[in-house]
């Protein structure tokens, strides 16, 4: 039971917090004020970078443990690492700024209110990170980087988040983020067309008052890169606009050119099976079975398998169910560190026939199923995994050079590599078209077996006098 003594000391405290609030909340920012104010219970933040959007989210967090003693509250990124990256450090920010006396839990990364309400940051790469958000009871969730979540942001709101803020009358689900490389998906249509019912916020690094002349700042980065004001990555990430950024993309799918819906009919001929194997530790396994047929010059991710946290017996078994299924030609794995181990006994123990992937020149293998992909020579889904994260992941400029991609580190694809290494076996790798010859019987077809014998002939004589003269120059004929 609190007594008065302490019921004095939390309202102090509350009254702190609340004073606090009001002094962030700089007359001058007022794009972020509305957001961190705004009572609906579905909101969304579309922001470019350096614009406060993490701050204006601490903030909504902050006055919502202080309404709700004892509560939790959930930060939600697309990893452990990023939401840790992210949140952790502005919340350590305004707790000493404004000495709050929140205490932090850093191996669990929680942030503790001195009235016991608790804000928990998560990772969707956690494992069982659903499991921990089923059941459970939220005045406030915010989902964060949610133009990389893909395809199942939207289940993931409306059949687990959305049941756990149903028990606060007050209590309001938050998305956040920068517009994406491909202007598609939920967070699109929720910030870009107004959809599903959530208020939208919208501002960018010129509305910041604390960004020290982020107009000298965008010409600067102009200059640098070599941008124009059309550039796709400038509108994006600094100018706030959805525009398709397919040069920020590392894998260029396009539906319209290589999705299929299911595989040519190419009977009495048969198809060419390889498997592409990519071995997660903290990461995923992924399997890519690709397909191609001596008719045509076209490759088919006909099935990908991709699992979390399983040892080696159970990614065996998946291997040997694919082989019960389709007849694999031959079998490519990351052989890298803990691959290295896994590969050797997969061929001992369990007699599968895996080769080592060739992981040089990944760059410019990436470079082959790129043009392979424009040329609609490579063919995946538009519905599966590969095709979704080659629309997620993307290249870090800030990082590249002009001899050097780098990628960034999230959002991170398991099923790409294993993509990669299955197609560098197929045709679409490296197909040279084969000529077609005249049609049987006809004048042309003559003609052209009559030149095929005269240079077999020319070419047989040559041979003669060639072995005629090294004889000749060994004395053994005269």
């Amino acid at each position: 039971m609190i007594t008065a003594a302490g019921a004095k000391r939390l309202l102090l405290k509350r009254n702190k917090i609340v004073e606090a609030r009001n002094l962030v909340l700089d007359p001058k920012f007022g794009p972020q004020n509305a957001f961190v104010n705004d009572t609906s219970r579905y909101l969304a933040a579309q922001c470019s970078r350096r614009a406060g959007k993490s701050n204006g989210l601490a903030l909504r967090f902050l006055n919502t443990m202080e309404k709700h003693p004892g509560s939790q509250c959930i930060y939600l990124a697309l990893t452990r690492d990023s939401a840790r990256d992210i949140m952790m450090p502005v919340l350590k920010e305004l707790n000493a700024y404004y000495g709050l006396k929140c205490t932090f839990l850093e191996s669990k990364l929680t942030m503790v209110h001195p009235n016991g309400a608790k804000l928990i940051l998560l990772g969707a790469d956690m494992s069982n990170f659903i499991k921990r958000l089923k059941g459970r009871k939220f005045p406030g969730v915010a989902i964060d980087e949610a133009q990389d979540f893909g395809p199942h942001l939207q289940s993931l709101v409306d059949d687990v988040l959305t049941p756990s803020i149903a028990d606060y009358e007050e209590s309001w689900l938050a998305l956040t983020g920068t517009p994406g490389p491909v202007p598609q998906g939920y967070f699109f249509e929720v910030a870009n067309n107004n959809r599903f019912g959530y208020k939208v916020h919208k501002w960018t690094l010129l509305d910041n008052p604390y960004m020290p002349n982020p107009a000298a700042f965008i010409e600067d980065l102009k200059r640098k890169r070599e941008w124009d004001d059309n550039h796709p990555t400038l509108r994006r990430e600094w100018k706030n606009q959805w525009v398709l950024d397919t040069q920020s993309l590392w894998i260029r799918y396009d539906e319209k050119v290589n999705h299929f819906a299911t595989l040519p009919d190419i009977k009495p001929h048969t198809w060419t099976y390889a498997l592409g194997i990519d071995i997660g530790y903290k990461d995923a396994d992924a399997l890519a079975l690709v397909a191609w047929s001596d008719t045509s010059k076209d490759t088919y991710l006909v099935k990908e398998v991709v699992t979390q946290k399983q040892d080696i017996t159970a990614l065996v078994n998946q291997i040997k169910a694919l082989q019960k299924d389709y007849e694999i030609s031959k079998m490519v794995i990351d052989a890298g560190a803990l691959g290295k181990k896994i590969a050797e006994e997969m061929r001992r123990r369990h007699q599968l026939p895996v080769e080592d992937a060739d992981k040089t020149k990944k760059q410019e293998n990436v470079g082959f199923l790129n043009d392979a992909l424009r040329l609609g020579r490579f063919k995946a889904k538009s519905a599966s995994r590969f095709a979704q994260d080659s629309y997620l992941v993307q290249i870090d400029w800030d990082k590249s050079t002009p001899d050097k991609t780098v990628v960034k580190k999230f959002p991170h694809s398991d099923v790409i590599d294993a993509v990669l290494y299955a197609f560098k076996l197929s045709p679409a790798y490296a197909y040279e078209e084969q000529k077609q010859g005249p049609k049987y019987g006809t004048k042309e077809w003559a003609d052209a077996q009559e030149n095929e014998m005269f240079e077999n002939a020319q070419k047989h004589f040559a041979e003669l006098a060639e072995k005629d003269e090294f004889l000749r120059e060994m004395g053994i004929k005269d």
